[in-house]
């Protein structure tokens, strides 16, 4: 309990700071907004409820005072009335079953909460006297088919969970979060920056975030990022996934869902400054707060192969009037800097093979960096090797396939037992198939590879392969890219 408290404090000491409502004047313009504002104007007629008798005298009485006031008279109700404002909204909510009185109600509630956060306890402390769930009847509204009612509804809920003084339990929790997770996958969901504003809030609660990661929410939300959205969405959703790190636990292992080069690759891209800030933040995050000072180098060090210090070499180049920003590229630009000079070439290696983003960075071509270096690929259970075979089986990218080529050519080249291991692994077969690869460069260093596992006399092929070279060199040719020039034809 005191970690949680430790953390939650730690959480709170920064985001208040940001406004509670609207982040931005976009959140108050999100479709959910608009259309509020639309049936807000509407006029509900009480009167007719009562006549077909779908409500009842109290409720009406009540219902019709509190919608005809203003907000001192809200104000003034509530204190005269405080038991009766739950009964008849939890009552309404059951009996009534047109949608757009429903829809109407919702934002009565809304509006409620907004007004005065302590006034979430009027429904908590209603229910606990009836000994029922305060959350059972807006959890239903849930599975109503109307968008509006469904987000206006989780809305509510969001508040009701993090304003309240008991938290949410943990059945009816996960139900919510993996409804708002859902939400998120759902395509083309003209809701989703409600979405997002729902998990923004429900993520700064150190308990909640936890219940997140167990609803597979971290996946999910890297997945949205993959795809194309807009700039609110971006930054929502980099938004909670830097509330999540501040927990220790979860900043230690948000790289395994491959944060780094998704969030690297947003910031090169982005021309929003508020974009910008929080993925700055996400990462000084994930260098700062992990306990495992190994794990904030290995986050470092993904950092660097995902080419975040360019960016943020480029990034100095601007001016900015957020004293945070000019300060997270300060400390990330030196914890960077300092990794890459305590990077030896194995680790440098290591780093870009494991985001996946092979280039011909100068390890590959090295003959020394293979004499030395080709048996530790052995390590981790061939971790490294297998990682190259996958790059071979599912990349679609030319590049990634021909280095990777390179590499298990190189490997099988310099270490005894390495056609052996890459067979093992299904790597010969892989490679083989590349040999019909539309790219030439990936055809050509495809059979290198294959040249490379079928040779079995590597002092002969050394030779041959300098002879080559140099027989290029006095003819001018140049060698296709990345590997030693064969004489062969792709």
């Amino acid at each position: 309990m005191s970690k949680i408290a430790t953390s939650r404090q730690s959480i709170q000491d920064v985001i208040p700071e940001l406004p509670a409502e609207n982040i931005d004047m976009l959140a108050a313009t999100s479709k959910l907004q608009q259309q509020a504002s639309e049936i807000r104007a509407q006029q509900i007629k009480w009167q007719s409820y009562l006549q077909s008798q779908m409500i009842s005298q109290e409720d009406f009485n009540f219902i019709k005072r509190l919608d005809d006031a203003d907000a001192a008279g809200r104000e003034s109700i509530l204190k005269e009335q405080r038991t009766q404002c739950a009964k008849t909204f939890l009552n309404l909510l059951g009996h009534v079953s047109k949608d757009q009185t429903i829809q109407y109600i919702l934002i009565m509630i809304d509006d409620l909460l907004q007004e005065d956060r302590s006034r979430v306890e009027i429904f908590r402390e209603y229910s606990q006297k009836k000994r029922e769930s305060v959350w059972g009847p807006f959890l239903n509204l849930l599975n109503r088919p109307d968008e509006f009612i469904t987000n206006m509804t989780a809305r509510i809920i969001a508040k009701m969970a993090c304003w309240s003084k008991e938290p949410m339990e943990k059945s009816d929790l996960h139900f919510y979060l993996t409804w708002l997770k859902d939400q998120l996958k759902k395509v083309e969901n003209e809701y989703v920056q409600s979405v997002g504003r729902c998990l923004q809030m429900m993520l700064r609660n150190d308990e909640y975030r936890l219940a997140f990661v167990a609803v597979d929410g971290i996946s999910t939300i890297i997945s949205v990022l993959r795809g194309r959205v807009n700039f609110q969405v971006q930054y929502q959703l980099v938004f909670c996934l830097w509330v999540l790190t501040f927990n220790p636990l979860l900043a230690e292992k948000m790289n395994k869902f491959n944060v780094i080069p998704i969030l690297a690759d947003i910031l090169s891209d982005s021309v929003k400054e508020k974009v910008t800030r929080i993925i700055l933040a996400v990462f000084r995050n994930m260098i700062e707060k992990p306990a495992d000072s190994q794990v904030s180098k290995d986050h470092c060090m993904a950092m660097v192969s995902s080419k975040v210090l360019k960016q943020l070499s480029i990034l100095e180049q601007r001016k900015f009037d957020d004293e945070d920003i000019v300060a997270d590229i300060e400390f990330l630009n030196e914890r960077l800097q300092a990794s890459v000079q305590d990077l030896s070439s194995f680790d440098e290696y290591a780093t870009e093979v494991k985001s996946g983003r092979l280039e011909w960075s100068p390890v590959h071509r090295s003959a020394q960096f293979w004499r030395e270096n080709a048996g530790r690929l052995n390590e981790k259970n061939y971790e490294l090797l297998r990682i190259l075979t996958h790059l071979l089986q599912n990349s679609h990218d030319p590049l990634v396939l021909a280095v990777a080529a390179f590499d298990i050519g190189e490997y099988v080249r310099h270490y005894p037992r390495g056609k052996h291991v890459i067979e093992q692994l299904g790597g010969k077969q892989t490679v083989m198939q590349l040999l019909a690869h539309d790219d030439p460069n990936v055809r050509y260093e495809a059979l290198l590879a294959v040249q490379k596992l079928m040779v079995h006399n590597w002092e002969y092929l050394g030779r041959q392969l300098e002879k080559e070279q140099d027989n290029n060199k006095t003819q001018g040719n140049k060698p296709a890219s990345g590997g030693s020039a064969v004489a062969a034809k792709a």
